[in-house]
C-alpha cells in the first residue's frame, strides 16, 4: 500500500486512480471531499430523518469497498452519487415495509423536527427561500430524491450528466424526470404561499377541513386541485422566482460533527469489531458484534480515517457494483445493456396474505402497496385471485427501463378484484408516476375518486383491465411527459359520481407527450365521456375502439385549451351515446378521422365544427343529426357524401357487442355495425381490431 502518490490534492480523478490502487491517504481525501455532497443528497432526500446519518455511513462504506474494482475512476463522483441514490431508494422501500402495513412511506412520521423547518432555522432563510424549503416537504419521497440531486446540480456541485448517471437514465429522460419534480414543486410552492396568505381563501379552508397542518404529498394532491382552479389561490404562483435561482443560496446541508469525527478518528486496533453506534442521540465508538464487523482488513485500509466503517451484512463483501445484495430468492438475469447482473424478483400478493411475509408464493403480501414499494426493475408483482379491500391509496414510484420492465399482473388463470370503496379521503386509488411498467389483468372498482391515475408516465402498457363503477374515472393518463404509453384490450365502464352526472371511462388529458395509443378498448355506460382527450396537447392515436352508452363517445379536444392537436382516430365505433359520437370539443387541429362509425347517438354523430379535420370513409346513421361540420373540414368518401345509411350494416342489434371478451382479451366477435358484404364500400368501422 502506498503512503501518498504524486497527485494534486483536489484532483478527484487522480485521487480516484490512486485510491483504487490502494493509496490510503488518497482514499481518505476522496471520502472527505465527497462526504458533504453525499450527506446533502441523503439529508434532503430523507427530509432530515434520523436514519440519514446511518445511510451516509453505509453509502461511504460501499464506496470504499467498491474502490478496488472501480472500472472508471474518472467517473468516481457519478458513481458515488449513484450509490447514494440507490441507498436512498432501498431505505424508502424498507420504510414502506415496516411495522405499519397499511401506511405509505409519505405518512411515516419523522421522529426529528422536519428537515425543511430545520433548514429554515439553521440558514435563516427569508421570503421565497423559506417557502421553497417548506414546499419540499409536500413532495413524494421519489420526488425528494430527484430534488436532492437537482439541488446539487443547481448549486454547481453536480453536472446534468452526473445526475443522469445517478438516476440510471439518459439526459433526455432525466430532463423529463426533473421537469416533473419541478412541476410538483411549483404546485407545492403556490400552495404554501396560498396557505400563508392573510386572509386565506375560504374555498381553500373548506378543502383543508380535517388537515392536521402537516405537509404531505397526499394533502398536496387534494389541495392543489382547488388551487389550480381558484383564481385567488392560483395568483399566488405568479411572480415566483425559478427554484434554480433560489436553491444555490440555500447551500449545503451541514455535516454533523459526529460524522466529521468519524473521518478524523484513527482506529487503535484493526481487528476488533469496533463500530459507530447511536447512543442517546450522538454517535460514539462502541464495540458491537450485533451490528457490524470491522472491515479494515477486507478493504485494505490500515489504521486511519476509514478504520471504523459500518458493515451490516455477513462476512462476504458486497459486489463491485453499487446495487445492494440481492435477496436469497432473487433470480439473476443478464442486462443486455450493461453486462451486469440485475435482480429480477417475483413478488406475490393475496387477499389472505400478510405484509409481514416475504412476498413469496408461499408467504404472499396482503397489500399491493407493500409489493410495489419493494419491486425492482426487471421484477414482477403477481396478484392472486379474490377481492382486495384497501383502505390506503397506492403510489407506484419505482422507475424501470426498456430492458428491465416491471410487470404488475394477475396470477395466471386467476382474477384479482380491487374494491377501492374503502380508500379514505377521496384519494385516487392508485397513482403511478413511474415509467416502463406493464399493468395487466386487474379489475378495479368502487373508488370514491379515480381508480388509476398515471401522472407523467412513459413507456407503460395497460392491458386487459376492467375499471368500472368508480366516481371520477376508470383510467386517467395526465400531465407533461405522458409519452409512448399503450392502453390495450381493456374495458372502462359505469364510472359515475353519486349524482350520476360526472364520470369518465378513459382519459388522456391535461398534459403532453408523443406516441400514446388506445386500441381494442370498450368504454361504455359512463356518465360523461367514454374516451376523453381534453387538454392533451400532443396527438394520440385512437384505433379500433368502441364507445357506447356514455354522455359522449369520443371527445377529441377541450379541457380548457384551444391547442391545435392532430389526433389520429381510425376504425372506431360510437353508438347510443346520449350526446355526441365524435366531437372536436373546440380543438382546431388537423384531426384525422378514417373509417369510423357513429350510430344512434342522441345529438350529433360527428360534431366537427372547429377542427381543420380530414374525414374519410366514415359512416353516420340514425343519429339525432348525423354530422355538424365546420368550414375547415375536408370530407371525402363518407356516408354523408353519398347519402347511404343503415344499408351498410350487417346487423343493428348491439347485444353481441356487450358480450364477454375472448380468452385472449380480444373484442367479442360481432356482426353489429359491420359493413354489409357485397356493398362495395370500405367505409365505416370493421368492428374488429385492425
Amino acid at each position: 500500500m502506498t503512503e501518498r502518490g504524486t497527485y494534486p490534492e483536489e484532483d478527484v480523478t487522480a485521487l480516484a486512480y490512486a485510491a483504487r490502487d490502494g493509496d490510503r491517504r488518497a482514499t481518505e481525501r476522496l471520502v472527505a471531499l465527497h462526504l458533504p455532497l453525499v450527506y446533502g443528497i441523503v439529508g434532503r432526500a430523507l427530509n432530515g430523518h434520523a436514519d440519514a446519518d446511518d445511510l451516509v455511513q453505509e453509502t461511504m462504506l460501499r464506496v470504499v469497498r467498491g474502490l478496488p474494482k472501480l472500472r472508471e475512476p474518472d467517473r468516481f463522483r457519478s458513481w458515488a452519487v449513484a450509490i447514494a441514490y440507490r441507498e436512498i431508494q432501498q431505505h424508502q422501500r424498507r420504510a414502506a415495509g415496516g411495522n405499519s402495513a397499511h401506511r405509505d412511506v409519505e405518512s411515516v412520521p419523522d421522529p426529528l423536527p422536519d428537515f425543511a423547518e430545520r433548514t429554515v432555522a439553521e440558514l435563516a432563510l427569508t421570503g421565497q427561500r423559506r417557502h421553497l424549503a417548506r414546499a419540499t416537504r409536500w413532495l413524494e419521497p421519489a420526488d425528494r430524491q430527484v430534488l436532492a440531486l437537482y439541488w446539487e446540480e443547481a448549486s454547481g456541485r453536480l453536472t446534468r450528466s452526473e445526475v443522469a448517471a445517478s438516476l440510471g437514465l439518459d439526459r433526455r429522460h432525466t430532463a423529463v424526470r426533473v421537469q416533473r419534480m419541478k412541476d410538483r414543486l411549483e404546485a407545492a410552492r403556490t400552495l404554501v404561499h396560498a396557505l400563508a396568505a392573510t386572509p386565506r381563501c375560504p374555498g381553500l379552508l373548506s378543502e383543508a377541513r380535517g388537515w392536521d397542518g402537516t405537509g404531505s404529498a397526499l394533502w398536496r394532491k387534494r389541495l392543489t386541485r382547488h388551487v389550480r382552479d381558484c383564481p385567488q389561490c392560483r395568483a399566488h404562483g405568479s411572480g415566483l422566482v425559478p427554484p434554480e435561482n433560489l436553491l444555490p443560496g440555500i447551500g449545503l446541508v451541514a455535516v454533523p460533527a459526529a460524522l466529521l469525527v468519524w473521518l478524523r478518528e484513527t482506529a487503535a486496533a484493526t481487528t476488533a469489531p469496533t463500530v459507530l453506534a447511536r447512543v442517546g442521540g450522538p454517535f460514539s465508538l462502541a464495540g458491537s458484534q450485533a451490528k457490524a464487523a470491522a472491515v479494515v482488513a477486507a478493504t485494505g485500509i490500515a489504521a486511519g480515517t476509514l478504520g471504523l466503517l459500518l458493515w451490516q451484512s455477513p462476512a462476504s463483501p458486497p459486489p463491485a457494483s453499487s446495487a445492494p445484495p440481492a435477496p436469497v430468492r432473487t433470480r439473476a438475469v443478464a442486462s443486455p445493456s450493461s453486462g451486469n447482473d440485475v435482480a429480477a424478483l417475483s413478488l406475490y400478493v393475496a387477499p389472505d396474505g400478510s405484509d409481514g411475509g416475504d412476498g413469496s408464493l408461499a408467504h404472499p403480501f396482503a397489500t399491493l402497496g407493500k409489493a410495489v414499494a419493494l419491486v425492482r426493475p426487471g421484477g414482477t408483482v403477481l396478484m392472486r385471485g379474490g377481492t382486495y379491500r384497501p383502505t390506503e391509496a397506492v403510489d407506484i414510484t419505482t422507475d424501470a427501463d426498456a430492458e428491465h420492465r416491471i410487470t404488475l399482473a394477475n396470477y395466471p388463470g386467476e382474477r384479482p378484484v380491487v374494491d377501492a370503496s374503502g380508500v379514505h379521503g377521496g384519494a385516487w386509488a392508485i397513482t403511478q408516476t413511474a415509467d416502463y411498467w406493464t399493468v395487466r389483468g386487474l379489475e378495479i372498482k368502487g373508488s370514491p375518486s379515480h381508480a388509476y391515475v398515471c401522472r407523467g408516465c412513459a413507456h407503460t402498457v395497460f392491458q386487459s383491465l376492467s375499471l368500472h363503477d368508480n366516481a371520477e374515472s376508470g383510467l386517467t393518463l395526465r400531465d407533461d411527459g405522458t409519452e409512448s404509453n399503450s392502453v390495450l384490450d381493456s374495458d372502462f365502464y359505469a364510472n359515475r359520481d353519486a349524482d350520476g352526472r360526472g364520470g369518465v371511462g378513459l382519459a388522456i388529458k391535461f398534459g403532453s407527450g408523443a406516441g400514446n395509443l388506445v386500441k381494442g378498448c370498450r368504454t361504455y355506460d359512463n356518465a360523461d365521456e367514454g374516451v376523453d382527450l381534453g387538454g392533451f396537447t400532443s396527438p394520440v392515436t385512437v384505433e379500433s375502439n368502441w364507445s357506447f352508452g356514455n354522455g359522449n363517445g369520443f371527445t377529441l379536444g377541450g379541457g380548457n385549451t384551444r391547442a391545435a392537436v392532430a389526433h389520429v382516430v381510425r376504425n372506431n365505433a360510437a353508438w347510443e351515446n346520449t350526446g355526441l359520437g365524435f366531437t372536436d370539443e373546440g380543438n382546431p387541429g388537423r384531426i384525422s378521422l378514417t373509417r369510423n362509425t357513429a350510430y344512434r347517438n342522441g345529438v350529433d354523430g360527428f360534431h366537427l365544427t372547429t377542427a381543420a379535420a380530414l374525414a374519410e370513409a366514415n359512416v353516420a346513421a340514425a343519429n339525432g343529426r348525423d354530422v355538424a361540420l365546420g368550414a375547415g373540414v375536408r370530407s371525402a368518401g363518407n356516408s354523408w357524401d353519398d347519402g347511404r345509411g343503415t344499408a351498410r350494416f350487417t346487423s343493428t342489434d348491439p347485444d353481441s357487442a356487450r358480450a364477454p371478451r375472448a380468452a385472449d382479451g380480444a373484442l367479442p366477435r360481432t356482426a353489429f355495425l359491420a359493413p354489409r358484404a357485397g356493398t362495395g364500400t370500405a367505409a365505416g368501422a370493421t368492428m374488429t381490431v385492425s
